[in-house]
């Protein structure tokens, strides 16, 4: 894409060589449960960028880039060189890597990490200064109709001179003196913008509102109800006359339904509605020069060839080619992981576009320095844009309670759909000449077993458990969110900006040959922190003084700064703030005279300031690579004074520096020198060309460490996710020995590793076995080559850290641990973790610190940035769970005693004691208001819930049934060249109705699992055929004494049921009825005795449900007690609904639209009282049984945790 423009220029040559034309390209990566990973041996020790060149090639290169020929499909190796004061890397490539032939797959995997070793690991991997370079023609659009998901990263610019790329998108620059470049015309600008369309990341398609409507509309349970809305009109068609209440019963199905969906949109609009107040995909200003003229425009109207000049604070606008740079560094961590700063400047000898000192990226931010740059991609073309495409290649997988909902609809529908013929079927049998009336009871029995209040439950009692995360500043933008945070099983977190701060800190200082720790809640007994001693006092004064950090303003408190500088110098500068009382009188009294910025061949940076002292008026300063300062070192200090640098010192140094670097750290050497003032007076004027400062026999100041040190409360936040049973799995882009140190910090990681095994044992690593350890960290390098068996050793550990990981190896970590049957949560904050995040059953991301298309990608949103508002998550999705499953057991109660009393309906006969309209009050009103309840519940254990283990834990048996179930999918099948052709919806149709007729489908059915389901068969068998039973005959019993009272026994009832259709009993219509005992009863009396009747049905119901309530909440205790009044919402529920139900009975008007009666005795509410009383007695004597049954199993105790508050969980200053 890089000839986007349409420009065509003369092709470039090297040494007369033959010109080759290569594409790098990139695939995302489909996984399968039943697909297998080539199992290759790994190749280097460096990450491998997979760059298929398309035709052989055998080129030379003139300057320091050595030859490299390659044939077809070679993988070069390459790695990236860290710039940063610390490091002090050589780069080394192995020959033989660079030639060596491999199999490159059909689907090659976009590597975006970097393998280098940090500077204190330096003996571990180094790398030479030389690479190889191409010259390549510019790749050409991407043709129409090609692959949408092949994507394609073709930036060669990086190959060239700047001069060259210059020619080829016909801009000119001026690369000795950047500011006097002319750029492009506006005439050009204005073509090229309408040719390419403006700079712009492409929006995530959205939804139109009404299809987001109806998508909520046309959930299974409203399909439920709306079909039985239509039934309801049916019946209304049949029998006009007699069915006038159909007319309202229809339009409040169909009400029911549209108003639950509208819940659950609205929610989701609101949802979005916030994140798009804080999304802004680019930036909105940037500099560009014109015609000769720097000018300020939009972001969105550069274009290819534009001259871009940016500097410290700036957010790249694009990709750039960087032509001219002064000791430019930019932050890629939101594309890589590695919170290292890269330097950028105009030369490159990286073959990988991705690892090029000579590019910035798009979104990535310059922290200090500035440079002029030429726009090689902009938009959706850009390194981000791709990302964000591979996100938006990923579907959303459904959530776990989403697909347990659906499960239960449809088993409750099959019910209700077959209950509803078989006993129409019956209806005609026994009273064949009223078919009317056979309709009317089979939707009865339909609109009976369908619980038509469940759907608002659900989302009712999810909304407000979004509001409590909302208050604890966290933004669910998917309801099913919460629930499905308290099912993961394994949480897969980035390590950058997640679990750490990505705010360097200083931790030690070696100054004086002791060793102080800057943490003020950690002190040594023998060194106390003390900014007076004189050698921290001049780490102090060099961290303020030598450094090129800058503020945004400086007329507003420190700590209302932003300091714009990289993270190192924003380390130091915050330290220095801290021990000094005033930050701006230090640097304003030492003022710099002159300078020598960092840069990659020195690796230290040098001032003089005018600092006065015994022998003269200067000081100088030096900071850096500890090795490269310490050999500028002839004395260090001790004490006050300087003495002569000897071995003995040295061999401290190398203990010192070994002990922090062991920890992860970075590593810093400060030095001075007093300059004397004979030699160096103060208006003495150095000059860097003529090098007239002192360039050696300084005095060396110490050693100070830094580390990016982990958020507050993340340790203990990962020790409850992991006595709650949930993998805790660390995936970074950073480097392997960085990311372990800061897991051992953060309670991810206390078991040994293999090496760590190995080394103890002192054994050869290759002789310990799989079970002799419990953690491994996992290389970048060695995804691409892993088996089947590989991954399943991998995640048969407890404790795992994937380092150097790229955007699609953090998609596969995803797929394969969901294809194990984890529930996967991942939380990211970079643009890298994009595509994982979406993948991903939860998606959780950073409001403050994540980029926007991560925001974009996650169901889940920390508002504060703070990672133990996971751990609240977690205990509220495990509670909103337990209270949700509470509150179907409740509601689906009352489904028995509805059925049973409309199916002695037909079977006995007796008179329908509960109409369709008072079966819909019942579940839409009283059901309504105490169901809510539930919502408000706390834990039965203020500490049970997080130790309980996950509801679906993943053991070797589940993962057997998991991958059993896999294989009885839809068959996949592929094209000619490998591609997954779907599945027509017609072929999964077909293939799920012969589902029932296999074995494997009743053997998975009825397979016994460890898993804790949303409604399994002991709430069936709770709600159906224990307590349902029990308020049947409750209701039963109600409703014949009732009758008998108004002299119509059951066998008088069924006598006259029998007779309806001739003598119109319980009609105003209604002949006088004899009963057994020769009483006359008129039809005024069997109006007011079958109202009765019908209203004790319906109080019998809501009588028995008020004491079933109790015992549904009480799920492991004794159903009364204490905490019956531990939520008192329970009775304000209570009260809405029985006075609700009371309305129904005993106000007159709504006797006549209900047909109940107001003159029914309240001592008829005795017999169901009863009848819940005895609903407690039983549930008391089952938890009894259960508790002795199946006693409740907690998980483990993990030996090792540290769940005491941090030392960085204590607010210190700034």
């Amino acid at each position: 894409m890089s000839g986007e423009s349409g420009n065509s220029t003369s092709e470039p040559t090297v040494h007369r060589e033959e010109t080759i034309e290569t594409t790098i390209t990139v695939e995302t990566v489909e996984n399968e449960v039943s697909t297998s990973v080539n199992n290759k041996e790994p190749q280097s020790v460096l990450t491998e960028q997979h760059i298929v060149l398309e035709k052989p090639i055998d080129v030379k290169v003139v300057e320091a880039p050595a030859l490299v020929q390659t044939t077809e499909k070679t993988t070069l190796s390459t790695h990236t060189n860290d710039n940063s004061q610390s490091s002090d890397n050589s780069k080394k490539v192995d020959p033989e890597k660079s030639n060596e032939i491999s199999e490159i797959s059909s689907q090659p995997k976009i590597q975006f990490t970097e393998q280098q070793k940090p500077d204190h690991f330096k003996s571990e991997a180094n790398s030479s200064t030389v690479e190889s370079t191409t010259r390549t023609e510019p790749a050409k659009r991407e043709a129409k109709g090609s692959d949408p998901k092949k994507k394609n990263v073709d930036i060669d610019e990086h190959l060239f001179k700047p001069e060259e790329i210059a020619e080829r998108y016909h801009v000119d620059i001026n690369t000795y003196k950047p500011s006097d470049s002319r750029g492009l015309n506006v005439d050009q600008a204005k073509k090229l913008l309408e040719e390419n369309g403006p700079n712009v990341l492409s929006p995530p398609k959205r939804k139109h509102p009404i299809l987001k409507y109806l998508e909520c509309l046309m959930t299974l349970f409203n399909i439920l109800l709306m079909l039985a809305g239509v039934l309801m009109y049916i019946l209304l068609g049949i029998d006009p006359q007699d069915n006038q209440a159909n007319t309202y019963l229809g339009a409040i199905f169909f009400g029911v339904a549209f108003l639950n969906a509208f819940i659950e949109f609205y929610q989701l609009q609101k949802s979005a509605a916030i994140l798009e107040s804080f999304l802004s995909m680019i930036p909105q200003q940037c500099y560009v020069i014109r015609e000769g003229k720097l000018s300020q425009i939009q972001a969105a109207n550069l274009v290819l060839g534009d001259v871009v000049f940016v500097k410290m604070g700036d957010k790249v606008p694009a990709d750039l080619l960087i032509f001219s740079s002064t000791d430019m560094k930019v932050d890629n961590s939101s594309l890589t992981g590695e919170s290292e700063p890269q330097e950028r400047i105009k030369t490159n000898t990286h073959k990988n576009p991705l690892e090029a000192t000579n590019i910035c990226f798009n979104g990535t931010l310059v922290v200090s320095g500035e440079g002029y740059g030429i726009v090689i991609r902009t938009g959706d073309n850009t390194v981000l844009g791709q990302i964000a495409g591979l996100t938006a290649g990923e579907e959303k997988n459904k959530s776990p309670l989403a697909v347990e909902i659906d499960k239960f609809v449809k088993i409750i529908a099959t019910i209700a759909i077959l209950c509803g013929i078989i006993f129409f079927g019956i209806g005609i049998k026994v009273t064949p000449n009223n078919l009317t009336a056979n309709v009317a009871f089979a939707i009865s029995v339909l609109v009976a077993w369908v619980p038509e209040g469940l759907p608002a439950t659900v989302t009712i009692l999810l909304t407000i458990a979004a509001k409590r995360m909302a208050a604890q500043n966290v933004l669910v933008k998917d309801l099913q969110g919460v629930e499905t945070l308290g099912a993961i099983t394994l949480l897969a977190t980035d390590k950058t900006g997640t679990l750490t701060r990505n705010q360097m800190t200083v931790t030690y200082i070696w100054t004086s040959l002791n060793m102080y720790s800057a943490l003020r809640n950690v002190q040594s007994e023998s060194n106390n922190f003390d900014p007076n001693i004189l050698g921290i006092r001049e780490v102090i004064h060099i961290s303020s003084l030598c450094s090129r950090a800058r503020f945004d303003r400086t007329d507003v408190p420190f700590n209302e700064r932003a300091i714009l500088g990289d993270a190192t110098e924003t380390g130091l500068i915050r330290f220095a703030y801290q021990n000094v009382d005033d930050y701006d009188e230090l640097v304003n009294a030492y003022p710099k005279v002159f300078e020598i910025p960092f840069n990659s061949e020195t690796k230290w940076a040098l001032t003089i300031h005018k600092k006065k002292h015994d022998n003269g008026e200067l000081t100088l300063y030096i900071k850096g690579a500890p090795e490269r300062v310490l050999r500028l070192c002839s004395t260090i200090l001790s004490g006050n004074d300087a003495i002569p640098l000897s071995d003995e010192h040295r061999k401290n140094y190398d203990e010192v520096y070994e002990f922090m670097a062991s920890k992860g750290h970075r590593v810093l050497a400060f030095a001075r020198l007093l300059l004397p003032g004979d030699k160096y007076p103060e208006n003495y004027e150095f000059k860097k060309d003529d090098k007239n400062y002192p360039t050696g026999d300084y005095c060396f100041v110490g050693l100070c460490s830094l580390e990016d040190p982990p958020k507050h409360g993340v340790r203990e936040a990962i020790g409850s996710c992991r006595r709650a049973g949930i993998r805790v799995m660390m995936v970074t882009g950073d480097h392997p020995l960085t990311a372990e140190s800061i897991g051992r910090k953060i309670n991810l990681m206390i078991s040994d590793t293999k090496q760590l095994v190995a080394k103890k044992t002192g054994r050869a690593i290759e002789s310990i076995r799989e079970n002799e350890y419990n953690a491994i960290v996992i290389h970048g390098e060695q995804i691409d080559s892993l088996s089947e068996q590989d991954w399943d050793n991998i995640f048969s550990k407890d404790e795992i850290i994937f380092a150097r990981t790229s955007p699609s190896h953090k998609l596969e970590i995803v797929k394969h641990a969901q294809s194990l049957g984890h529930i996967v949560g991942v939380t990211g904050d970079g643009v890298n973790d994009s595509p994982a995040l979406k993948k991903a059953d939860l998606g959780i991301a950073m409001n403050q610190s994540g980029s926007d298309v991560s925001k974009e990608a996650a169901a889940m949103i920390l508002m504060d940035d703070n990672f133990a508002s996971t751990v609240k998550g977690i205990e509220e999705g495990r509670l909103i769970f337990s209270n949700l499953r509470k509150s179907i057991q409740y509601t689906i109660s009352h489904s028995t005693p509805e059925v049973v009393v409309s199916l002695l309906f037909v079977v006995v006969p007796v008179p329908l004691p509960l109409t369709p309209i008072l079966i819909l009050v019942t579940d839409l009103g009283f059901e309504l208001f105490l169901a809510l309840t539930f919502a408000w519940d706390p834990p039965e254990s203020k500490r049970g819930l997080m130790k309980i283990p996950p509801r679906k834990p993943v053991t070797g048996r589940s993962i057997d049934r998991v991958r059993r179930i896999a294989l009885n999918r839809t068959p996949t099948v592929r094209d000619s060249e490998g591609r997954v052709i779907p599945p027509s919806k017609f072929s999964i149709l077909l293939h799920n109705i012969k589902k029932p007729f296999t074995a494997s489908w009743w053997t998975e059915l009825f397979e016994s699992t460890d898993e804790e389901l949303l409604v399994d068969g002991n709430l069936l068998s709770w709600s159906y055929l224990e307590i349902g039973v029990i308020e049947a005959i409750g209701a039963l019993v109600a409703y014949f004494v009732v009758l008998n009272y108004h002299g119509i026994t059951p066998y008088d009832a069924r006598i006259m049921q029998q007779d309806v259709s001739q003598k119109h009993y319980f009609t105003d219509k209604a002949e006088t009825y004899t009963n057994v005992h020769n009483q006359q009863i008129t039809a005024d009396l069997q109006l007011k005795a079958y109202n009765e009747a019908q209203s004790i049905v319906y109080l019998s119901i809501m009588i028995q449900q008020i004491f079933n309530l109790f015992a549904c909440k009480a799920r492991y205790r004794f159903p009364f007690g204490r905490f019956m009044f531990e939520n008192p919402r329970t009775y304000i529920g209570i009260f809405f609904g029985a006075a609700l139900a009371m309305c129904i009975v005993y106000i007159k008007p709504f006797n006549v639209a209900f047909n109940t009666s107001y003159t029914l005795s309240p001592l008829f509410w005795l017999i169901p009282i009863a009848f819940g009383v005895f609903i407690l007695i039983y549930a008391s004597l089952r938890i009894l049984i259960l508790r002795k049954m199946h006693p409740i199993s907690l998980n483990p105790e993990i030996i090792g945790l540290q769940m005491h508050p941090t030392v960085r969980s204590v607010e210190r200053k700034a």
